[in-house]
């Protein structure tokens, strides 16, 4: 996956937040309003999100966060970890016939 440059996401979130500001001061503006859904849009895309208030967050999140974390946190996968096994490997103390009846 790729990921934009930290600078790029953060350029664009101050840019999102201010012209949020600027058309909560005056959301008559039609030139406010679609300037500030502009910068929505472009976080969206930026950051790979359907709705500017998530591409928002992620934005946040991201910029928070180190790049293996953020993609972890995306995928909603916990981090592989390696296990160490000491010993003789453990098998079980019941066996099991797999085979089907069919086949007997």
């Amino acid at each position: 996956m790729l990921l934009p440059a930290k600078a790029e996401v953060a350029r664009q979130l101050r840019r999102y937040r201010a012209w949020e500001r600027v058309m909560l001061a005056s959301p008559g503006d039609r030139t406010v309003r679609a300037t500030f859904e502009d910068s929505g849009y472009t976080l969206c895309v930026l950051m790979g999100k359907r709705c500017a208030r998530e591409a928002a967050e992620a934005a946040e999140r991201y910029l928070r966060s180190s790049v293996g974390s953020y993609l972890q946190e995306q995928n909603g996968r916990p981090q592989a970890t390696a296990v160490v096994h000491r010993g003789p490997p453990v098998t079980a103390a019941v066996t099991v016939d797999r085979r089907s009846p069919a086949g007997r």
